[in-house]
């Protein structure tokens, strides 16, 4: 199994625009951060985390050609505005890309995004998507799925568990029922927006309290904005790193 970070960067990306701090000015390339979104690929099957706002620009530099099904976290522009981009994928598949998630994303999707659904007979030329809303675990290419309920301030987000991998972006608390669904794991890849407090995101405390309950073999922190600088990997606990854009894990 094969995880690709597409981006680990919040809504602004990483630098900001009209930003002078030391991280959007960093020449170090793990400090810049594009939309966060990745790819977990398995049994020839490609899984798409999220359509990221950079989703053209993140698949063509890390050489993805093919993409299976999408599975959402939530409805979060961030997380959403490169659906369109979905359309060079539809070509590929030769027909629509099954999409998962729960059903504020699909009611939000099917809303802002009504042509994707419209079943037009133009497969490339526009995306051509179908939405199923998932509150239980499923097969997909032979590869079990799970959607986790997160806490995301006011909304509920979904995380994933893909065999034992669990992507737990944007979120603020893991529910008692969802936190059953998160041992044993290989690798968790866990939101951790800033060093401070923040309503709606994990801290990077905070995540690393949720790391230390579930103990995973290799916990990667997302979703991360221009206070965190790459450097603080140093300052991190063994089996706990800093995201960045274009890292891959073997399992």
């Amino acid at each position: 199994m094969r995880v690709t970070l597409l981006g680990t960067g919040t809504s602004h990306g990483v630098p900001v625009i009209g930003c002078g701090c030391a991280v959007c000015r960093s020449t170090d390339p793990r400090n810049k951060r594009t939309r966060t979104s990745a790819v977990i690929q398995a049994n020839g099957v490609t899984l798409l985390l999220d359509t990221a706002t950079e989703l053209r620009l993140q698949v063509l530099r890390h050489g993805i050609e093919r993409v299976d099904a999408v599975l959402y976290t939530h409805f979060h522009a961030d997380h959403v505005s490169g659906l369109d981009d979905l359309k060079a994928f539809n070509a590929v598949l030769g027909g629509p890309i099954p999409c998962y998630g729960n059903a504020s994303t699909e009611a939000s999707l099917r809303e802002c995004y009504a042509y994707a659904f419209a079943g037009t007979p133009w497969i490339g030329a526009i995306p051509h998507v179908t939405f199923q809303v998932v509150t239980e675990p499923f097969g997909f290419g032979g590869l079990e799925l799970i959607p986790v309920p997160l806490r995301h301030g006011r909304i509920t987000s979904c995380g994933w568990r893909v065999g034992d991998i669990a992507y737990l972006t944007d979120t603020n608390g893991i529910p008692p029922e969802s936190a059953g669904l998160l041992h044993g794991l290989e690798l968790m890849i866990i939101d951790a927006l800033r060093f401070r407090p923040h309503p709606t995101h994990f801290s990077v405390a905070e995540a690393l309290e949720a790391i230390s309950e579930f103990q995973p073999g290799l916990a990667l922190l997302t979703h991360l904005n221009h206070e965190v600088d790459h450097a603080a990997n140093a300052d991190l606990p063994a089996g706990v790193e800093l995201a960045f854009d274009g890292q891959i894990v073997e399992l």
